[in-house]
């Protein structure tokens, strides 16, 4: 306690850093940031733009930014990515900023931040080109745990033969996520030609009976083969779960 206050006296650290490091969390106008949340979890914290104004959601990347090196954002239009680089630069000016538009997120490191490094690898597979948003995601967060990913794309049920022939790659990883839409078949037929943990990332394509990622999600949840199942375009959640048994195979690795 004593040395933190020192530091705080001494213009070392600023009080959004002391009270992160007092707290677990900084409190700011557009809300909490939770600083603690890798160390407690194993899962960065992460800013859902989604419903927050550009100027709320900006706001919070700054904190992450002073608290913990890094800001994840994801389910970004382009106002907000705007309004969070302006911010960013202009309280961070030495920060890098790396904006995957088609996947809708920001991911914001200081100088300082020193990334995360397992020895896992996750492959993300899509069923076809429309399943690259959520797949995307999951990619971005498994990448900010650490992992290594190898994107698997364009692999669809609908020609059997594109997933033949990458099999060898999906065999190769430790864990998959496979994104698909419409109704969600290729988790399926993967999971009875690998023997990793499956994840299937149902996605909101697709139209008609069914449409809007609602029969990918019944198929995927009504698997034969065994697979584990998150909620319709929820990449965040697949790519957390990834991560945590890239995780785990890390530190088993290292034994």
């Amino acid at each position: 306690m004593r040395e933190l206050l020192n530091s705080l006296a001494a213009g070392e650290i600023s009080v959004s850093e002391a009270e992160a490091e007092l707290n677990g969390y900084v409190t700011g106008d557009a809300g909490r940031f939770d600083a603690a949340r890798t160390g407690r979890t194993g899962i960065p914290e992460m800013i859902l733009a989604e419903g927050k104004t550009p100027e709320e959601t900006a706001a919070l990347a700054v904190l992450a930014v002073e608290t913990t090196e890094r800001a994840i954002i994801t389910r970004t239009d382009a106002p907000t990515a705007n309004e969070v680089e302006e911010c960013v630069i202009e309280e961070h000016p030495d920060a890098v900023i790396e904006h995957a538009e088609r996947t809708e997120t920001i991911v914001v490191y200081s100088p300082a931040f020193e990334p995360p490094s397992l020895d896992a690898d996750i492959g993300i597979v899509t069923a076809g080109t429309s399943d690259a948003v959520p797949a995307g995601e999951a990619a971005t967060i498994a990448r900010e745990m650490g992992a290594r990913v190898t994107r698997i794309d364009d692999v669809g049920v609908a020609g059997l033969a594109r997933l033949i022939d990458r099999l060898d790659d999906c065999r190769a990883q430790d864990v998959l996520i496979i994104a698909a839409g419409r109704e969600g078949a290729l988790p399926t037929v993967a999971a009875g030609l690998v023997d990793v943990p499956l994840i299937g990332l149902p996605v909101s394509n697709g139209y008609g009976y069914g449409g809007d990622g609602e029969a990918a999600l019944a198929g995927m949840l009504q698997s034969c083969t065994p697979i584990t199942v998150v909620n319709i375009d929820a990449g965040v959640t697949a790519g957390a779960q990834a991560g945590l048994i890239a995780r785990a195979l890390d530190a088993a690795r290292a034994e």
